[in-house]
């Protein structure tokens, strides 16, 4: 029989969450699951649909979601988003910076850009950045914070044409650590670090010669699913993390997946 104890640990009851790129894969994984745990979700989303789409499932479960069309990279967009959470459903308590890409795998150091590099920095690492600096304010003014970076396993492992990607998740690693300094005692921020997960965007380039290669070094005979990766986020965004800050946890079946 399921305690007291252990519910409130994980219960986002009264809690509110923006989750950026929350329209499928990952994203959509965390909202359906913080939705469950109790909380109301702002999904933003730079395809609005999509958005909407995942806030009608979470409604038609009973829960509390609204659907904000949002450009990370837009810093009107990211104030608007926080705006219209606050305004909408009444407070601001977890951020998941879920929003990101870069050219993995396509990032041939002698056939891209400095502008090339820079926008990849601008997606994964200033956004989310930006996006803590709107939100901490309203979470230290509820006494409860947890922001939740998604980095990825890209970070620590060295591959061929990937360094502007994976340099910037690498960076949301060391950058989580260090406004861990500065968001407590009322906030927390982590990182999650997936390994290779079905989502649309890694079918675009899996093939089975390249599942089986990572399969080999991956004592979990399994690619991650994006339930998998939403329940890393709900540990750090629920109470059962509360003294857990400026961490990275690698969720990626105990090894470790390459492309090449």
């Amino acid at each position: 029989m399921q305690s007291e104890f252990i519910q409130h640990l994980f219960d986002l009851s009264g809690k509110v969450a923006v989750v950026t790129g929350g329209g499928n894969g990952i994203g959509r994984a965390c909202c359906l699951t913080l939705a469950q745990a109790g909380a109301a979700v702002a999904i933003a989303d730079l395809k609005l649909a999509d958005a909407q789409a995942v806030a009608a499932e979470i409604t038609a479960q009973g829960g509390r979601a609204i659907a904000v069309a949002c450009n990370v990279t837009v810093d009107a967009d990211l104030v608007a988003l926080v705006e219209r959470t606050v305004a909408e459903l009444g407070g601001l308590h977890i951020l998941v910076n879920n929003a990101g890409g870069g050219g993995a795998g396509r990032e041939n150091p002698f056939k891209i850009s400095v502008d090339d590099f820079a926008k990849v920095f601008a997606l994964n690492v200033f956004s989310a950045w930006r996006l803590a600096q709107l939100c901490v304010p309203h979470m230290k003014e509820a006494g409860y914070g947890s922001v939740v970076n998604i980095t990825s396993m890209a970070s620590i492992n060295r591959s061929a044409n990937i360094s502007a990607y994976a340099s910037s998740k690498a960076a949301i690693n060391h950058m989580t650590a260090n406004l861990a300094m500065d968001f407590g005692p009322e906030v927390r921020i982590n990182a999650v670090g997936p390994g290779a997960t079905r989502t649309q965007a890694l079918s675009t380039v899996l093939t089975p010669e390249i599942e089986a290669r990572m399969l080999a070094h991956t004592p979990i005979k399994r690619l991650g699913e994006p339930d998998d990766i939403a329940g890393a986020v709900l540990y750090f965004a629920a109470p059962i993390s509360s003294w857990v800050s400026g961490q990275t946890l690698f969720v990626n079946g105990g090894g470790v997946q390459t492309l090449d």
